[in-house]
Formats: structure tokens, C-alpha cells, sequence
């Protein structure tokens, strides 16, 4: 795998390309030299976080021929006081919405996602203790 940052003058503003070919934009706080007009990267994190874990559980589900209406996640996150500042905490909320869902096969896909595939939770887990739940139709 492999990433490419171009910066943008003597700013923190940066474009960021992986291997998929996608452009991101990463950018700092006008008060810390950037345009303030992209996605920090610890909030990045998250979202690598949250999309990892969403993508193995809508595929779990999907095989499992579940249908719903609708999903959406949160996700808070406490940071260390001191530098380097990782995520001590981070919580998870699922959200799903329709009217066949099953409880036992949704809990099961997250646990599976969380404790086997998602690769991102498995590194954030060094530093942070990672919880979740889910909600059904809230």
C-alpha cells in the first residue's frame, strides 16, 4: 500500500492519494498555517475507523441476507492530554433502522468486525479502549 501528499505552499493544506486512486484533502486550522478547508487527521482516524467496521458489518449482515432501511454510526473519541495525543477512549454507536432485524445476528457481525476484521480497531486498541453498542430503529 502506498500514499502521496502534496502540500500546498507553506501551508498545512495537503492532498492525499492512496492507492485507490482518491484524492483527500487534509488540512490544519487557519491559526496553524492551513486553510482550514479539509479533514484533520485524527479525524481521520476515526472515519478509517468507523468505514472500516461498517463495510465488515453491512457485508456480515448482507450475507446473512438481512434487509434494513437505513444505517448510520457515531463515534466519540477522548484524547490524551499530552503529546502525541493518541485516543485513550473511543465509543461506537450503531444504527440500524427496518423491520427485519435481528438483534443475535447484528451483535454477532459487530463482535466479528471488531475482535477479527476491522484492522483499524485492532490498531486504535493498543491505545484506546474501544467500546460499542447498537440501536435498533432509535
Amino acid at each position: 500500500m502506498k500514499v502521496t501528499l502534496q502540500g500546498l505552499a507553506d501551508h498545512l493544506t495537503f492532498m492525499a492519494k492512496g492507492d485507490s486512486g482518491h484524492w483527500i484533502t487534509l488540512d490544519a486550522d487557519e491559526s496553524l498555517h492551513g486553510f482550514n478547508a479539509g479533514t484533520r487527521p485524527m479525524e481521520l482516524v476515526l472515519e478509517a475507523l468507523g468505514g472500516c467496521t461498517a463495510m465488515d458489518v453491512l457485508s456480515i449482515l448482507r450475507k446473512k441476507r438481512m434487509n434494513f432501511d437505513r444505517f448510520t454510526m457515531d463515534i466519540e473519541a477522548e484524547r490524551a492530554s499530552e503529546h502525541p495525543k493518541v485516543f485513550t477512549k473511543i465509543h461506537m454507536v450503531y444504527k440500524f433502522w427496518g423491520n427485519e432485524l435481528s438483534e443475535k445476528a447484528i451483535a454477532r457481525a459487530i463482535e466479528l468486525s471488531e475482535t477479527k476484521y476491522c484492522s483499524v480497531n485492532a490498531m486504535l486498541s493498543s491505545t484506546a479502549e474501544i467500546t460499542s453498542e447498537y440501536l435498533l430503529n432509535p
